[in-house]
């Protein structure tokens, strides 16, 4: 099977040929396996044997200036096209400090949201020319929406500002949510309407943290469930499924988001405390279920082993389950450590 009639039957809980597998490495672990032995020149998805998988994207912030501040042979202290000024460290694979938001009062955003009008030159068009390659070749190919809490309160205004708005100024991060939303519909229709039809949107929303959710069900009723039921019948409207990624500890929202309509939902991440066994339990006939792999344990090939060992007969029973992480591929994850997991993931009978 390609990778796309092996993704699109697993997403209709039908028999395949083996469990898809689809994560995302690192670029220092790329590195990493290159100087253990992968060709300099390999695709990594090719060298493994995995599934391919296709993103396209779209920019949907004002488009503030990027400018470098202060720089030393350490870190750099840049703006972003979000607004946000943030200590960007040179070191391979790290994460930047957020030092201050441009965003951060309703004022500020009224002048933000004027910034934000959708428009072609936000796609990019040289990209999509390798669309008919990914179409032969049978990949899957996901258009990459981001809107909701994550982009709000980590790219634009902070999670402080988010999660006090959306108790004492609702409205204010509800038009930020449905913004965020129009502006990626408003994109992915030119893209729809000019010939390229995708196979899942796919957006990243992460509404956990270690041990519980950032806000309450109540909150997520009002304020983000209804944002993303309209992602998810844009979707459905398109013939399409809807893919939503968020990572930290979500099982208190879960039967609200799974109402939304949601087709799968990855990380479950079990460092947070996501209990896969429970989700699939619960949802594993209506979920396509994609991750839930402690991450954590890639440094230890044996009990990196073990974990998927125990957890592939739980995740894969009736179909549904796409391999990974529950986050992505560090760069501690040895090209050894990585083969024999794929392989064993491969080998695994239904």
């Amino acid at each position: 099977m390609t990778s796309y009639e092996r993704i699109k039957r697993t997403f209709e809980h039908k028999e395949t040929d083996r469990i898809p597998i689809f994560d995302v490495p690192w670029k220092g672990t790329l590195r990493r396996w290159k100087s253990e032995g992968m060709p300099e020149d390999a695709d990594w998805r090719d060298f493994f044997d995995v599934d391919k998988v296709e993103t396209i994207s779209v920019n949907i912030s004002p488009r503030y200036e990027r400018k470098i501040l202060e720089e030393n042979d350490r870190w750099r202290i840049v703006t972003s096209y979000w607004g946000v000024t943030m200590k960007e460290f040179k070191q391979e694979d790290s994460t930047p400090e957020f030092l201050d938001f441009k965003v951060d009062t309703p004022e500020a955003w009224e002048e933000a949201k004027k910034l934000m009008t959708p428009s072609p030159d936000r796609i990019n068009w040289e990209k999509l020319k390798q669309f008919d390659k990914w179409r032969a070749e049978g990949r899957w190919i996901e258009g990459e929406f981001w809107f909701g809490f994550d982009v709000t309160h980590s790219w634009m205004a902070g999670t402080e500002t988010i999660l006090c708005a959306m108790l004492e100024e609702p409205e204010w991060v509800e038009d930020m949510f449905n913004t965020y939303l129009d502006m990626c519909i408003a994109e992915f229709d030119m893209i729809w309407d000019a010939g390229y039809h995708f196979d899942s949107i796919h957006w990243p929303d992460d509404m956990g943290y270690k041990g519980t959710s950032f806000f309450s069900r109540e909150l997520y009723r009002e304020l983000l469930q209804p944002v993303q039921r309209r992602a998810v019948k844009w979707a459905h409207d398109h013939g399409i499924y809807a893919h939503l990624h968020s990572c930290g500890n979500i099982m208190s929202l879960l039967p609200d988001i799974v109402e939304t309509g949601i087709d799968a939902l990855n990380p479950l991440e079990v460092k947070a405390g996501m209990d896969g066994a429970a989700v699939k339990r619960e949802y594993g006939k209506r979920l396509v279920l994609h991750g839930g792999v402690n991450a954590a344990l890639y440094p230890d090939k044996e009990k990196m082993l073990a974990e998927v060992r125990e957890k592939l007969p739980i995740y894969a029973d009736g179909g549904g389950y796409i391999f990974s992480s529950d986050h992505s591929i560090p760069s501690n994850t040895s090209l050894e450590t990585f083969r024999e997991i794929t392989d064993m993931v491969k080998a695994y009978k239904f």
